[in-house]
Order: C-alpha cells, then sequence, then structure tokens
C-alpha cells in the first residue's frame, strides 16, 4: 500500500509517498522533479525497501513561496526534510541527473543522513574539461525558454540526452508545460553551475557509488561520473541502459540497484 504525506520545508510543502517494506530508500528525481517518475522503478523495489519518493519543490504537488533560481542546496535541504519526515536512522538515497546532484550536496553537508548514495549520471559539467560549451548550451536554453521558444528549449535539452530525444513530430504537445518552465526558468542554471563538494565527499562517512548507464557512453552526462569516481578515489559502475533508464528500464534498473545497494544478498 503506497501512503502519502505533506512534508513542511522552508517557504513550502511537499508531496511525500512512501511503499514497500524494509530499509528506508529514497528516490531523488531530476528532470520536472516529479516523484511519480520512479513509480514504475520502486513498484520492483517495495519487496526490498521501503520506497520514499517525493515531488521536488514548486514542481506538480509540491508548493514553493519563493522567487528566483532555485539553489542546490535548497535541494539538499528539502530532500533532508524529507528523510526526516519518514526516518531517524540512515537511509539510503538514490538520485538521477539533477537527483543525482541534490544528493551529492546531501551527502556533503548531511553525511551522518546516508549510509550510501548511488548518485546516476550527476551532470556536474564543471568536473568535465569542456565544460564551457556545455554551459553554453544551458544558458541558450534557458534564453530560449524565457523568450517564449520553450519547446525548442526542451528539445535542444532533450536531444543531448541519449535516449530521450523527442519525436519528430508536427505540433507536438508539451506535457506538464509549467514545470519545464519553472526548470529552465528557476533551476537549469543553479543545476548546471553546482561543482560538488569533492572535500566534503572525501571525509564523508557515507558510501557513495557514481554510476552511469551503459546507452549513455559518448554523451555528457555520462562522464562526470567516471570523473567524480577518479576524484575520490572510487569504483566507477556502469548500469543497465541510458540515461532514462529508471523510467524506462525499470525492471533490469531496479535488479541492478538491487545488486549495488546489498552486494551480499545478490
Amino acid at each position: 500500500m503506497i501512503s502519502e504525506s505533506r512534508c513542511p520545508v522552508e517557504d513550502g510543502e511537499l508531496q511525500v509517498r512512501r511503499g514497500g517494506e524494509g530499509p528506508v530508500l529514497l528516490l531523488i528525481s531530476g528532470g520536472t522533479g516529479s516523484g511519480d517518475a520512479y513509480r514504475a522503478l520502486a513498484k520492483h523495489l517495495y519487496e526490498h525497501y521501503t520506497v520514499v519518493t517525493y515531488d521536488r519543490r514548486g514542481h506538480f504537488a509540491s508548493t514553493d513561496t519563493t522567487t528566483g533560481p532555485v539553489p542546490v542546496a535548497l535541494q539538499a535541504n528539502d530532500a533532508l526534510a524529507v528523510l526526516n519526515h519518514v526516518t531517524d536512522t540512515p537511509a539510503l538515497v538514490f538520485g538521477s541527473s539533477a537527483g543525482a546532484l541534490i544528493g551529492l550536496e546531501l551527502v556533503a553537508r548531511h553525511a551522518d543522513r546516508v549510509s550510501t548514495l548511488v548518485a546516476h549520471e550527476p551532470p556536474a559539467v564543471h568536473l568535465m574539461p569542456d565544460a564551457s560549451g556545455w554551459l553554453e548550451a544551458a544558458a541558450e536554453q534557458v534564453q530560449l525558454a524565457r523568450s517564449g521558444e520553450l519547446m525548442t528549449a526542451v528539445t535542444r535539452f532533450a536531444d543531448a540526452i541519449a535516449g530521450a530525444a523527442l519525436p519528430n513530430l508536427p505540433n507536438l504537445r508539451l506535457p506538464h508545460e509549467a514545470d519545464w518552465i519553472r526548470l529552465f526558468d528557476r533551476e537549469l542554471t543553479p543545476f548546471f553551475d553546482y561543482l560538488p563538494d569533492l572535500r566534503a565527499l572525501r571525509r564523508a562517512s557515507t558510501e557513495v557509488l557514481p554510476v552511469a548507464g551503459e546507452g549513455s557512453r559518448g554523451r555528457y552526462h555520462y562522464q562526470p561520473a567516471k570523473i567524480l569516481a577518479l576524484e575520490l578515489g572510487l569504483p566507477f559502475t556502469e548500469m543497465p541502459g541510458a540515461h532514462l533508464a529508471p523510467q524506462r528500464n525499470p525492471v533490469k534498473f531496479a535488479a541492478a540497484l538491487r545488486d549495488l545497494l546489498s552486494p551480499d544478498a545478490a
């Protein structure tokens, strides 16, 4: 049975969903911030974990009264609030894409609340030698969205992501338009500007597992996980599928995630 609750946070309230039995596993979403993006993945994890998801602030059923850019630090505060809302013991955390950045910031500042973090394809482009090009591309997408060319911005955003390109259809209707607008207008720049605190991550007691999909090789969102592993002196692991594998290949991805989190039980 899935239970829903409201988690108060600074200047807002988050919609939280919980299901399953076992150790708490928090899934932090990227993209447009919907906790339901992990619905299929969660179903294949309920037997082993108490799976917790939430809508990021200002997205879908969660609220936000702030204005202006949304810092990654604030997003991490929200993730911490969700953890405190559901458990008083250290939890397992999985984050993909922007959700992985939020997870890294959470561990850097609150390592005592996270036993293991699986960081799937964090777009930490500042770790890359060609960061400037990706920062420029993100800035162009933001400008397009703000000037009313939202569909063009979304198309460019998706085209850069392995397995996420939109179909070439005339008059394609964009679902959840308000959430895409918020992503480009208030979140994309802080996400791309974010540099993980490597010094804090090296000190952290948390087990950090940088991973990327085998289908993402050669894409900008694959390389930061490898660089992060090198910087932290940690193993790098390839997962099944590409960037959207948690959504599009939930059975294989859930099995691989369980193997990472509980290798002795594999």
